[in-house]
């Protein structure tokens, strides 16, 4: 692991770190900020998975997040959203390939060699993080953005007891109901569709998944709600399961960072809350 950079924030450090992934077969970047502490001591760790398009940056940059993980006693980490590299095979649009990994591992020929952000997101980067960073993998909360909300959500249901708290912002909840999961799950796992319903927070769930409770925050001025988000599945697949997900609708606000800043203080809180902090 290589440091590409470091700032003094809020009391703690952000830093930007680089590593060869054995899952990816490439590079890997990531972002950690740790809040000043104890020598010595171990802290909880919110994991914050980003949506299409994005990389460790943009939550980095955007977020607003330090602050409120400094007076919380948070680690905060962010990964990628896909493999990099002039070898990593793309496609021309946004919502697939590069930039859209989606939290799956690959099945299909042309992408499995490097598609495997599920085993990196799930166990090669915790262990380097763990390995790395003053964190207590007893105390995990996990979070994110759109296709990174689909991830959070979908990590945890597939995960029971890892995390205690899970929330999401503008998740992508049906992946098999809407067409960047059509596109996505079709293209990396094949046209079997029984196989993409571990990819499938509204499935995971309809299967027998739980979670404890949820918090889910959308804007009903997004313009990916309808077709690509469908916020309303998420409520129905909850209510009949009896998980106790608190899932606001925000007057006003759209799919972007200005959105997600104004919650993730509350969203820090709320896991800091349930890691007993």
């Amino acid at each position: 692991m290589e440091q590409v950079s470091a700032w003094k924030s809020h009391g703690g450090m952000q830093g930007v770190y680089t590593h060869q992934s054995a899952q990816t077969g490439t590079p890997m970047t990531f972002s950690v900020f740790v809040p000043d502490h104890t020598p010595g001591a171990k802290l909880p760790v919110l994991w914050y998975l980003s949506g299409l398009t994005c990389t460790h940056a943009n939550v980095t940059e955007k977020g607003e997040f330090r602050a409120a993980c400094a007076e919380v006693g948070i680690v905060f980490v962010a990964p990628d959203t896909s493999p990099r590299g002039d070898d990593v095979p793309d496609d021309e649009g946004y919502d697939f390939g590069k930039g859209a990994g989606f939290y799956v591992d690959a099945t299909q020929e042309l992408w499995a060699r490097n598609f495997r952000m599920r085993s990196y997101i799930e166990h090669e980067l915790p262990a380097l993080v763990a390995g790395n960073f003053p964190v207590d993998l007893d105390r995990q909360g996990i979070t994110g953005h759109s296709m990174g909300g689909h991830g959070a959500l979908t990590i945890a249901l597939r995960n029971p007891g890892r995390f205690r708290s899970v929330s999401a912002f503008s998740p992508i909840v049906a992946p098999l109901e809407c067409p960047w999961g059509e596109k996505a799950l079709g293209g990396y796992l094949g046209p079997d569709r029984t196989a993409w319903r571990e990819y499938d927070a509204c499935a995971l769930i309809a299967d027998g998944a739980r979670v404890p409770e949820l918090l889910v925050d959308q804007g009903d001025a997004d313009s990916f709600l309808e077709v690509q988000l469908k916020t309303d599945l998420l409520v129905r697949a909850t209510q009949d399961a009896g998980i106790s997900a608190t899932i606001r609708m925000q007057p006003g606000y759209d799919h972007s960072y200005y959105f997600i800043s104004t919650f993730m203080a509350e969203h820090v809180k709320w896991h800091a809350a349930r890691m007993k902090i």
